[in-house]
């Protein structure tokens, strides 16, 4: 990509610039009155987002994640398309599809009235994606950066037979302290343990994490609350186009054999998921898309 032409053609004066990131990956910055954002565009990803009001970033980014093509960016918010989880057909593609390692477009940028920032980043299928995934597509990711951040994917079936997907939001959030940690807005929901091989169980009260934790939440509020009182603050989500959540945290041993994680960097995050997962599969008509979405709010308490 020509960092040059991108600037000429969409940056935003004193706004939003491009530049190239990490491993010579180009990246969005924001910087406006609301907000400092910072956009992968390999992978359609948020790698960080910190409003004027919040001391601290939302957005957990490992310091040992990967910056190369045909890697996932451990942390901020990685898009699973059109699959989440492992390949759901056993052919032994890649966990949670292949956009999350890919290089978007820029479509477009603007401003709000209210100087919020827009970012719209676009991909289609292609000879290759086609050899992946047998259909025709149209994705879109806009990310609008205020004083909340909101991530809107919508899927467009291009083609003329309808495709089922599964999909994610997969963020990763900062925290201060795991073990403190709580979240709010699961309470009594059925959920898939897959720590314990698929099992459903039943949540009782709020979610605290001491363990290992990988659970699909069905039935999901479209209200979530992650409680941290290290970081003296509560996140809020409001999903759309969602009813099931995930909550995830590696815990010690696995944190200890992921490379791109340091050992202790389970005490630093938690995934709080906005996903159509396991029984919750979208299908998409010819001519038509599905949108899902999540805004995120910092609560200084």
């Amino acid at each position: 990509m020509n960092i040059e032409q991108l600037n000429s053609d969409y940056g935003i004066a004193d706004q939003l610039q491009f530049s190239l990131g990490k491993g010579d990956l180009p990246v969005i910055q924001i910087n406006n009155a609301h907000a400092q954002a910072v956009i992968s565009i390999y992978a359609g990803q948020v790698l960080s987002y910190k409003p004027v009001s919040a001391p601290e970033d939302l957005m957990f980014l490992s310091e040992k994640a990967y910056y190369q093509v045909g890697k996932a960016i451990k942390g901020g918010a990685p898009i699973c398309w059109p699959w989440f989880g492992p390949d759901p057909e056993g052919l032994g593609r890649a966990s949670h599809g292949f956009v999350r390692n890919r290089l978007w477009a820029v479509k477009s940028t603007s401003t709000t009235p209210n100087q919020e920032t827009k970012v719209k980043l676009g991909l289609v299928d292609t000879p290759e994606t086609r050899e992946i995934w047998p259909q025709s597509f149209e994705l879109s990711i806009e990310f609008t950066v205020g004083s909340t951040l909101t991530i809107e994917l919508v899927t467009r079936n291009t083609g003329d037979q309808p495709f089922s997907i599964t999909q994610a939001l997969h963020t990763y959030f900062q925290v201060g302290d795991i073990t403190p940690l709580s979240i709010k807005g699961l309470e009594d929901k059925a959920y898939i343990d897959k720590v314990d091989g698929g099992l459903q169980k039943q949540q009782a009260g709020q979610i605290t994490i001491a363990e290992e934790v990988d659970r699909i939440y069905l039935g999901a509020s479209s209200d979530l609350a992650i409680a941290d009182p290290a970081l003296q603050r509560r996140i809020e989500i409001t999903a759309s186009g969602s009813q099931t959540a995930v909550v995830w945290n590696p815990w010690v041993d696995n944190a200890a054999k992921m490379a791109d994680l340091q050992d202790d960097d389970y005490q630093k995050f938690v995934c709080v998921e906005t996903a159509n997962a396991a029984n919750e599969v979208i299908e998409i008509q010819p001519g038509t898309a599905n949108s899902l979405s999540a805004d995120y709010r910092i609560v200084q308490v």
